[in-house]
C-alpha cells in the first residue's frame, strides 16, 4: 500500500506537524477531559480524511491553512473550554466585554473555512461555474455543516446533561447558537 502522504510538501509538513503538537499538548491537562474530546472531535475525524484522500484530490495550500488554523482553533478551545480561554479573558476584562468572545472566533472559522473548501471542491470538479449559483450553494454547504454541528452540541448536552455545559459554552448569551 502507498503511503498517502509520501508527497506532501515541506508546508503542509509545516501545517500537519503545527496541528499535531498543539493537538499534542491540549491533551495535557485541558480543563475538562469530556469537554476536550468533544471540541477536538472534529479535528480526529477530519484529519484522516484529508491525509487518505490527499494522493487522490489534493487541497490547495490556502485550503489547507485555512484547515490548519480551524483545527487549532478547535483544538486550544477543547484544551480552555471557549468560556475560558485566557487570551480572550484578558481582552474581555481589558476592553470590558460582559463575555469571552473566542467562541465568536470559533462560529467565524466554522463558517469561512467549510465555504472556502466546499467552493474549492465545488470549482475543481467543474460542478458549477463562478457566480451566483456557485456563491448560493456555497454559503448553503456552510450553514448546513454549522447547524448540524449546532444539532451535535444540542444532542450532547440533552444525553450527557450537565457535563456538556463547558463545550455548549454560550456564557448566558441566548444567541449563541443560531
Amino acid at each position: 500500500m502507498m503511503n498517502p502522504l509520501a508527497s506532501i510538501t515541506c508546508y503542509q509538513r509545516l501545517l500537519l506537524l503545527i496541528v499535531g503538537a498543539v493537538f499534542i499538548w491540549s491533551a495535557i491537562s485541558p480543563r475538562d477531559y469530556f469537554t476536550w474530546l468533544l471540541e477536538v472531535f472534529p479535528v480526529l475525524l477530519v484529519l484522516p480524511i484529508l491525509c487518505f484522500s490527499y494522493s487522490k484530490f489534493p487541497l490547495t495550500n490556502l485550503a489547507y491553512g485555512l484547515i490548519a488554523v480551524h483545527a487549532v482553533i478547535l483544538i486550544v478551545g477543547g484544551h480552555y473550554t471557549y468560556a475560558e480561554m485566557p487570551i480572550f479573558n484578558w481582552l474581555r476584562d481589558y476592553y470590558g466585554w460582559d463575555r469571552n468572545y473566542y467562541d465568536r472566533l470559533g462560529h467565524v472559522a466554522q463558517g469561512f473555512v467549510p465555504a472556502m473548501v466546499a467552493r474549492e471542491i465545488l470549482l475543481r470538479n467543474s460542478v458549477l461555474p463562478p457566480g451566483n449559483w456557485l456563491f448560493f450553494i456555497v454559503v448553503s454547504i456552510s450553514l448546513a455543516i454549522s447547524a448540524f454541528y449546532e444539532f451535535l452540541e444540542w444532542w450532547v448536552a440533552l444525553a450527557s446533561g450537565s457535563d456538556a455545559v463547558a463545550f455548549l459554552a454560550t456564557q448566558g448569551d441566548i444567541w449563541d447558537t443560531q
